[in-house]
């Protein structure tokens, strides 16, 4: 399985991180999700999950970021559009980000789907997983990574791995 998303200049565009239009804001974070397309799933794939996160940001505030969780995609979803988090949020459930974490006072309006990077002191490197999955999981909204880890176990037909550099 294979995953990719469009970049320019060989980072993610501005639209999807800290350089946003005001329009794709919200409590200052960016919240359009970039496209991602898959190809080569496994036959007997029933749903995907996202995992996007930033473990550049751990020497900034202590831990890797968690910057949007999604899963129980529809298998036939191979070509996830931009902004999926918002316009396609009923197709799908989506996680708590680490806004909602108790170590961060997060707005309630961001907590869950989709915020964008927001390097604070040079370019990132986020990993984007996609996870090909044989069933749909046992999640709500607002589920914590944790959770998709455990219940994502015997579960998993395929993973694909990239990271998307974002600037500062």
């Amino acid at each position: 399985m294979q995953i990719s998303v469009p970049l320019v200049n060989g980072m993610l565009a501005d639209e999807y991180g800290k350089y946003a239009p005001a329009a794709d804001m919200l409590a200052d974070h960016p919240i359009k999700s970039f496209p991602i397309k898959i190809t080569g799933a496994p036959a007997n794939t029933k749903t995907f999950a996202i995992v996007f996160i930033d473990y550049d940001s751990t020497p900034v505030c202590g831990f890797t970021w968690i910057h949007w969780l999604a899963a129980n995609i529809p298998a036939m979803l191979t070509d996830i559009p931009a902004n999926a988090s918002r316009e396609l949020a009923d197709k799908f459930v989506q996680g708590n980000n680490s806004n909602a974490g108790s170590l961060v006072n997060g707005n309630p309006l961001i907590t869950s789907g989709y915020v964008g990077p927001q390097p604070p002191d040079k370019t990132h490197d986020y990993t984007l997983m996609v996870f090909a999955l044989d069933d749909t999981l046992p999640l709500k909204n607002k589920y914590w990574l944790n959770d998709f880890i455990h219940a994502a176990k015997g579960h998993i037909l395929a993973k694909a791995q990239i990271n998307l550099p974002s600037r500062a």
